[in-house]
């Protein structure tokens, strides 16, 4: 699991850093996206404000994502700051994509069955494909061979935008691109089953069906968006997320966990929001990051570094806002260019911050178990994401498995 670090965010390969020039505040910056997973996945379903938005907004788990592909885009312009060789380090990054890929698959594609369930495995039939480690080595694999072969750049020479010409080139065409297909493909009616026993609806060999009335073009709303269409038809509706986030609209009547037998037929329906369509823009986020992290590897002095920080990030969040106010949602389930610009100026926003409290001012010492835990960011993440922390201390209880701490813990919540 070591060498899976760098994607990440690890700043150096070990041969070449040191401790007395390793970024503390990138660290902690790291520290903070695994504490804010930590936050939201274990505290957001006891306090809803926090968790993910069910579909156009902004909440604080929707920062989570965005922040994890900004700091491996930092980390990318110091781990390839010198490259001898490109072939090879294509080779070790395309490696390392693969590999973070197939853990993603293996953590997140349905063989653990959560905290309440101590047993394990999947229907490869319904194995989800996709999710956040397979979101991530996609925009660092992007990012990566971007930084190995299209940098243009001398010591002398550092900018956003004429060093790294045709990294911008690629972030526009990536955009172009997704603008294209979310608003030009054309969304026809569409029908799904499922085995789930939601709707009195008579089943079709032993599953019900749902009918969908789309026939638009360019829709952003849950139902008949073009990037659900995209993730249907290549990766097959059983292969999605089975419990999409937009499940907790008010269309959706959710109770206990269940949507409403009146509820819209999209409300059944399975959607990810780790898509292949919102992976353009997923590459863009780390591509912004990249360029964030040029100007820590190249250029030495604070003020420099904070005023091209500032200045980049309050840009993209104008823009950003702009966009929002024009009328493209902030949606992250979708990954819309304005939610991309948004995040990524907030966490360029949240890295200068601890820049200058962490490395300019040195009060490294608050910020000492956010340190740590981006130093070990995957392992946490695997540990979290596999739910065994958890499943480890609920195997210990009094009498009855129903008895144990974590039960205890979130009955006092919910009585509250």
């Amino acid at each position: 699991m070591a060498d899976l670090e760098p994607l990440l965010g690890v700043q150096e390969p070990p041969h070449v850093i040191t401790k007395s020039t390793r970024i503390a505040s990138l660290d902690v910056f790291r520290g903070l996206c695994v504490f804010l997973m930590m936050l939201v996945d274990y505290v957001g379903s006891i306090f809803p404000i926090i968790a993910h938005s069910p579909w156009n907004g902004l909440r604080l788990a929707d920062f989570v994502m965005p922040f994890f592909l900004f700091v491996a885009g930092v980390s990318l312009a110091l781990v390839y700051k010198k490259v001898s060789n490109r072939v090879d380090a294509s080779r070790k990054a395309v490696l390392r994509a693969v590999k973070l890929f197939l853990l993603g698959v293996f953590l997140q594609g349905g063989y653990f069955h959560g905290i309440n369930s101590l047993t394990y495995g999947v229907d490869i039939e319904r194995i989800r494909w996709l999710g956040i480690l397979q979101r991530i080595s996609v925009g660092y694999i992007v990012a990566a061979l971007c930084e190995i072969w299209l940098s243009r750049r001398t010591h002398r020479e550092v900018g956003f935008f004429k060093s790294y010409f045709w990294h911008w080139i690629l972030a526009f065409s990536l955009s172009a691109i997704y603008l294209g297909l979310v608003y030009g493909l054309y969304v026809p009616d569409w029908r799904f089953e499922i085995s789930s026993p939601t709707s009195s609806m008579l089943p079709i060999n032993g599953s019900y069906a749902y009918m969908v009335k789309c026939s638009v073009r360019g829709d952003l709303g849950p139902a008949c968006n073009s990037a659900g269409m995209i993730d249907r038809y290549v990766l097959g509706i059983d292969h999605l997320y089975a419990k999409p986030v937009y499940r907790n609209l008010k269309e959706c009547n959710m109770t206990n966990g269940q949507v409403s037998e009146s509820s819209p037929s999209w409300c059944h329906a399975p959607f990810d929001p780790e898509g292949l369509l919102s992976s353009l823009t997923t590459a863009v986020t780390c591509i912004i990051g990249l360029q964030c992290g040029h100007v820590l590897a190249y250029t030495q002095d604070h003020k420099k570094r904070i005023q091209s920080w500032s200045l980049f990030s309050v840009s993209l969040l104008l823009l950003g806002m702009l966009l929002a106010f024009i009328g493209i949602p902030v949606n992250k389930s979708l990954y819309t260019i304005s939610y991309m610009l948004i995040t990524s100026a907030s966490a360029g926003i949240t890295f200068c911050a601890l820049y200058l409290l962490v490395d300019v001012y040195g009060y490294r010492w608050v910020t000492t178990p956010l340190e740590w835990m981006g130093k070990h960011s995957l392992s946490i993440f695997v540990l979290v994401t596999s739910n065994i922390a958890i499943i480890a201390i609920q195997g210990f209880y009094w009498s009855k498995p129903e008895n144990n701490f974590i039960h205890w813990i979130v009955a006092c919540f919910v009585n509250r």
